[in-house]
This record gives C-alpha cells, structure tokens and sequence, in this order.
C-alpha cells in the first residue's frame, strides 16, 4: 500500500515500542469486536502493542478516555466517533503532540486517516434486501418495526435509508414503529413494547446486528416465526450468520460490513504514518459492504472473515 507522505517521522521506530489505542462506542455491538479483531491481527502481524477501550455508548466517556490516551502518550489514537465534533476537537489536540489519529465508520475531521461509509446507502441496502423479500413472500402487505440507531446524530440517515428504499420497493408496506436500538438487549426491550401493540408484526429490519438480534429472539419467543415473518439487519457478525443457520430460522438476511477489514487495515496505514511521517491530505476509505441473505449462508456461499 503507498501513501503520499508529507510530514516525515524523526526516525523509524521499534515495533514493539509502538502503541495504537481504539476507542469503540460498545464492545458489546459485534461490528467494533470484528473492528477489534482485525486491529489485533494486525498489531500481532507487526509486533506492536494495541487496545480497544469501550466507551460504553457515552459521548462523555469517549472523551475522557481520548484525553487519557492522549496524556499516556500513544503513537495513534483511532475511534468510531460518538461525537464527532468533540473528537475532531481532541484529535486536533492529539495531532499537535505529534499523535497520528484515525476514525472509522463514523469519521471525524482532523483524522489523519478517515475510514468512512456512506450511511444512508448502507441503510438503503439493508432496506432493499429487506422490502425485495416483503414483494415476493409478503406481496407488501404486511407490517414492519425498525430498529435504528438514531439516537446517534451521524448514523440517523441509515435508518432513513432503511425507509426509502421500503417506501420504493414496497410501499403498502407499513411501517407501525421506529425506535433506536443499537445493541441486542435493548433491541429485546424495545420490542417487548412493540409486539403487544402489533400482535400481526410480519418483519422487522434492523439497521445494526445487534439491535436485530434482540428483536429475532422477542419474535422468535412470541411465536412470531414461520415463512410470512422476517429479520434483517446489517453487518453480518459471527452471531447473526449464527442465528440465520438455525432451522427454521427467521433471520433471512444481513449485510457485510467488513469490520475486520477496516480494522487490520487501519492499523497497517496509521503504522505506516507512525513509522513514514503522516500525510498533508487525510487518506480517506471507504468500508466495502455485500448483502449477505440467508440462502448464501446456508449454501456456504459466504464465508465470515476470520473473527
């Protein structure tokens, strides 16, 4: 991989003594473990020391482990930004102490490397496989609850992408509830309010695994399963494909992510800019994603990355 470089590191430095710290939003979302477990790879590939601090889904917190990092003297400090005006803000302080800085997913300015998405395209993906299997097995005449995570400013025009694309495949299809779960026991919780108020709940299309697994097992518990009832989510974790191999399984499809990727490779470019100098300009990427139904998984036609 080549990077145009500008600002040239004063000297190669000893693997072993390079440090690289992620701060993820929640550790117990499956999408930043598969960030972390790429991270991990390559941190072992190149013999330097990495870890992943859980912000716990607190803005607050976020910021204070970021500054944290910062005064313990990291080589890079890359994050999922909660907040990316703040991180923006303490990615600048980071960068004037000579701190290589990152973000992923949800990017902040002042990242020397910027690993994006488009989040209402990756919503609309979701939406489509989704609305594609309500037209065929459901002749769009159904219901549907959305689980999203707008409770996050930057990630709301995924969920807005979950709706347009139902609204142009399948619009009689209706849409009874949208709530923010982004993890899978609030995705429990939320549908545990949702079901009692719309016992005849065909579908529900999550824009995370994680708020999509709680909803698969409220639905599955309620006996709302079956060839007319439907999960789909994004990001394709090790526990959705799980869930989607089980018989008779719910689950029809997800879409990959690629949070491994994103992880390992972030860690190779901000080694590179440790060891080479950071660049002028951000290196900005994009995270790749694939629709991933139920058919490939039990075909083994889709492989998970090594997680």
């Amino acid at each position: 991989m080549s990077l145009v470089l500008g600002v040239p590191a004063a000297e190669a430095k000893d693997p072993k003594d390079i440090r690289i710290a992620y701060s993820a939003p929640q550790l117990a979302n499956p999408w930043f473990r598969g960030v972390k477990a790429g991270m991990d790879k390559a941190c072992a590939e190149l013999g330097i020391q990495c870890v992943a601090v859980d912000a716990q889904n607190s803005k607050t917190k976020q910021g204070e482990d970021i500054r944290k990092m910062i005064t313990d003297g990291y080589d890079a400090i890359f994050a999922t930004a909660l907040d990316p005006y703040n991180l923006s803000q303490l990615f600048s302080l980071a960068k004037s102490f000579g701190i290589v800085t990152g973000s992923i997913a949800q990017t902040a300015i002042n990242s020397n490397l910027m690993y994006g998405m488009d989040e209402f395209a990756y919503g609309k993906a979701i939406g489509t496989q989704a609305a594609n299997w309500a037209k065929k097995n459901l002749k769009c005449k159904g219901k549907v609850a959305l689980l999203t995570q707008d409770n996050i400013a930057t990630v709301r025009a995924r969920g807005d992408g979950v709706v347009k694309a139902i609204r142009t495949i399948c619009p009689e299809l209706q849409i009874v509830a949208r709530f923010h779960a982004d993890d899978p026991f609030r995705g429990m919780s939320i549908m545990e309010i949702v079901i009692p108020r719309h016992p005849d709940l065909d579908m529900v299309v999550a824009t995370t695994d994680s708020g999509g697994i709680g909803g698969y097992i409220i639905m599955t518990a309620n006996g709302l399963v079956g060839d007319k009832h439907a999960v789909f989510s994004g990001d394709a974790t090790p526990d959705a494909i799980t869930l989607m191999k089980e018989p008779n399984s719910i689950y029809r499809g997800t879409v990959d992510l690629s949070p491994v990727h994103g992880g390992y490779e972030s860690i190779r470019i901000l080694y590179n800019m440790i060891q080479y100098g950071a660049p002028k300009s951000p290196v900005v990427r994009q995270l790749p994603y694939v629709e991933v139904s139920q058919e490939k998984v039990r075909s083994d036609d889709f492989k998970l990355a090594n997680q």
